[in-house]
């Protein structure tokens, strides 16, 4: 039990950061009524972007932008095959998520594993999260605020707060539409194919986004990192209806159920470990 409370904070942050892939798998899932396996590879992506940027001296921010536009990338791979050839949406995944294992290993310089440099305190202090910082703020050498749970659930917040901005808006609505009933959006004069790839796009950039956010706080990004994300972003959405679904009405807030499911994943993760 002392070791489960221990491990506990590292659980939960790396909780929150797999929540923000859940919230994209929520996007696709629930919202688009669409099956997307893109994610296993562009959760890698994102991850793998953001590590050769930063260790080439790029800045934070800039590196997790990139890390963002190529999961909006691989997204609009997958929305392409889907919409303009024709290709079935699980089918356009696996097919986008098959060639991003490729793409990854040639993003990391045909390495498997490519890792930051944590050692030098540099580095270090450039990243927004990291598992050294859990330790650092419970020694009292870094101030509370750089804790994982309180850098990465503000940003989880801010990111939710974005998004229910967004679907409240007439291209978010019309969004929301072409998942609940298409050929009803169609009659409204909604281009249901835009919708589509518009929302694999945005699914997929927050999943690399997370998996940025992920690389960052283990200090490395390796190419198998992504495999099961479809998996564990499912259980998180499914976690969070079930314990949240009765409580939870407003849009807003079942993004958030979303992402605490992902934490109590974790937590059990933990716990049976």
């Amino acid at each position: 039990m002392l070791s489960f409370i221990g491990a506990l904070p590292g659980a939960v942050s790396q909780g929150l950061i797999w929540g923000i892939m859940a919230v994209g798998v929520y996007i696709t899932y629930k919202i688009l009524d669409i099956a997307d396996l893109t994610v296993d590879g562009s959760f890698c992506t994102g991850g793998a972007v953001f590590v050769v940027l930063f260790g080439s001296g790029a800045n934070l921010w800039l590196a997790m932008l990139a890390a963002l536009a190529a999961g909006l990338l691989a997204g609009l791979v997958t929305g392409l095959l889907h919409t303009a050839c024709g290709i079935p949406a699980i089918l356009a995944g696996i097919l986008t998520q098959l060639a991003l294992w490729s793409v990854n290993l040639a993003i990391m310089g045909m390495k498997a594993n490519v890792a930051i440099n944590v050692t030098d305190p540099a580095n270090l202090d450039r990243l927004l999260v990291s598992l050294r910082f859990v330790q650092d703020v419970a020694k009292g050498t870094r101030p509370f605020y750089r804790h994982p749970i309180l850098v990465v659930g503000v940003f989880s917040l801010a990111i939710i707060s974005v998004l229910y901005w967004f679907f409240g808006t007439e291209l978010g609505a019309s969004l929301r539409a072409t998942g609940a009933n298409p050929n009803m959006a169609r009659a409204q004069g909604i281009n249901t194919d835009t919708g589509k790839v518009l929302g694999l796009m945005l699914s997929n950039g927050l999943v690399a986004l997370s998996g940025a956010l992920l690389s960052q706080y283990q200090s490395f990004a390796d190419s198998s990192m992504g495999k099961g994300a479809i998996v564990i972003g499912l259980a998180a959405v499914i976690i969070g209806q079930v314990v949240f679904g009765r409580i939870f009405r407003n849009f807003a807030l079942k993004m958030l159920a979303v992402s605490l499911g992902a934490v109590i994943y974790y937590a059990v993760i933990q716990a049976v470990v």
